[in-house]
């Protein structure tokens, strides 16, 4: 891939999990699990090509009214990963990924207290590593994160820190959850749909969209290849008259 054409953020919404369990007459939990390899050799893929941030949307904040079994087994899947990635941790630190997660992540929130301290410690373990940025949405919403900036910069006028009047864009873009990276160049979703069901929302300004019918299990790095060599056809205007490349 020619890194003058090469994204600096993928997003991508990792869809169609259960439909794909269903149609094998399998459980969705297996679904679930076949997702996170797809994941894995996504992750990986993308990082060898040298994208520099990635984001990967795992669970939202709507996620919760799914039965509750399912999202205990999502829950656990997310235990498992983690049991894995900490087996592996001489193969992490050749990776040279930093993990960070991003979402709802308080401690009084609704993800698990075990699950939130091992995520903390993934973030803190990957902290100085400098090839390639994962971000994976946990507890995520777009119309939250942006509504918790707000919230952040309404307390710093009240305290007479900001003046309302001289609020900017990038106040706003400094309290989301991405602050400090590029916008996302190019958005990924697999399994038919054509939204961004609250993902990056105001990231994703202008991004370009690339969906396919494939469900995200049976996603595979031939499919980001396709969603690659579409976004390099592609004129970037950003709202003005001049065209300009895919990546500034």
């Amino acid at each position: 891939m020619n890194h003058q054409t090469l994204p600096r953020h993928i997003g991508i919404i990792m869809d169609g999990n259960g439909r794909w369990a269903q149609q094998r007459g399998l459980p969705r939990t297996e679904g679930h699990k076949a997702g996170v390899e797809a994941f894995e050799r996504i992750c990986e893929y993308a990082a060898d090509l040298g994208v520099p941030v990635l984001t990967f949307y795992a669970f939202s904040t709507e996620n919760w009214v799914r039965p509750p079994q399912e999202v205990g087994a999502i829950m656990d899947l997310f235990r498992r990963q983690l049991n894995s990635t900490e087996r592996r941790q001489a193969e992490n630190e050749q990776k040279r990924w930093r993990i960070r997660y991003i979402g709802d992540l308080r401690e009084d929130g609704a993800v698990p207290a075990d699950i939130l301290a091992r995520l903390r410690n993934m973030e803190t373990q990957s902290a100085d590593k400098d090839k390639t940025v994962v971000n994976i949405a946990v507890n995520y919403g777009g119309q939250q994160e942006i509504l918790s900036a707000a919230q952040r910069l309404a307390r710093l006028c009240c305290e007479g820190v900001l003046v309302p009047e001289e609020l900017t864009l990038q106040n706003i873009e400094d309290g989301l959850t991405t602050a400090g990276q590029p916008p996302p160049d190019l958005i990924i979703r697999p399994s038919g749909e054509l939204r961004l069901s609250n993902f990056l929302l105001w990231q994703s300004a202008y991004a370009e969209l690339w969906f396919s019918n494939i469900l995200w299990p049976d996603f595979a790095p031939a499919h980001l290849d396709q969603a690659l060599a579409a976004y390099a056809r592609r004129n970037r205007r950003f709202g003005s008259s001049n065209a300009r490349q895919a990546t500034p």
